[in-house]
């Protein structure tokens, strides 16, 4: 039953990766019509209709008490601040450097679930994310220096700083919530949270929906209905069976795959170097979701 459940919470975390890594594709082309602050408020607009709809239909209704300060610092951080702070940072970097500058998050999840949630930081954890985080740098390196110019402005790199840091933060808030509430539930409350919170940039959002193109608003709703509703989700349902560590480590593959997808989707044909690294990112996750044999034995006694 436990190998189970954590083949499941492998799965689903394979889904929030493989979502995550076209949400770039994406917020690169909507981008180009909607600002930061808009396009976060349509696709979480987009995110909590679709949320609301599954919560009704499962009748799962709201929260326990006990999960909410989870559930508002999560909506606010990762949700909200996330959100915006990133689009405006991929508008003042390219989308080399913003990735660098993010993978710092996985790094900052393990030091802050250690200090906040007494997680453990095992060997194969570290050396993992290590492996992740300099393939995560080369994929950088590689995409920045393919791009035109390598522009990245010191406020750009600032912004994707701020917005790992946010990211961090939320996945910490959101660990302890878990507990109380179901995966639905503290992802649609969450995406509630960060859409009221982004509000303020509802003029701009229908400003620039009523001149902003076809594929440009559909790539929002996108976000909203894929990247947003349904990975979130399987990351909270995957979050709940594992630590904040290690399904930080499990995001090192979002590099790996931007570079497949752009690839396919946008012809970017991808160098040696950008290969190589994503290959090094995938070798990093395996190895920090592996676990060591006298573990693995631990864990076959205690379940016979």
């Amino acid at each position: 039953m436990q190998k189970q459940s954590s083949r499941l919470a492998l799965g689903a975390a394979g889904v929030t990766v493989v979502l995550w890594a076209s949400a770039f594709v994406s917020i690169r082309s909507a981008g180009a019509a909607y600002s930061p602050g808009a396009l976060a408020l349509g696709r979480l607009l987009a995110g909590v209709v679709v949320l609301g709809l599954v919560l009704v239909v499962r009748r799962e209704g709201l929260p326990p008490r006990a999960a909410w300060p989870g559930i508002v610092t999560s909506g606010l951080l990762w949700f909200g601040v996330y959100m915006v702070v990133l689009n405006w940072g991929e508008q003042e970097v390219d989308a080399g450097t913003a990735a660098m500058v993010v993978n710092i998050g996985p790094i900052l999840i393990a030091l802050l679930g250690a200090r906040f949630l007494k997680e453990s930081l095992p060997p194969r954890l570290l050396a993992g994310m290590a492996v992740s985080f300099a393939g995560a740098v080369a994929v950088g390196l590689s995409m920045s220096a393919s791009s035109s110019g390598g522009h990245a402005s010191v406020l750009g790199v600032v912004l994707c700083l701020l917005a790992a840091m946010a990211y961090a933060g939320g996945v910490v808030a959101q660990k302890p919530a878990l507990a109380h509430g179901s995966a639905l539930q503290v992802t649609t409350f969450g995406c509630l949270v960060g859409a009221v919170a982004c509000l303020p940039f509802a003029g701009q959002l229908v400003e620039e929906a009523g001149r902003a193109p076809l594929s440009a608003t559909l790539n929002m709703v996108y976000l909203g209905v894929f990247p947003t509703a349904l990975a979130f989700t399987t990351w909270a349902y995957a979050l709940a069976r594992t630590t904040a560590g290690r399904m930080g480590a499990t995001t090192y593959a979002v590099p790996a795959l931007v570079v497949l997808l752009a690839w396919v989707f946008l012809g970017e044909l991808p160098g040696l170097l950008t290969l190589a690294g994503g290959a090094l990112c995938l070798a990093g996750v395996a190895v920090s979701r592996s676990r060591s044999r006298a573990s693995v034995a631990a864990g076959t006694a205690g379940s016979s």
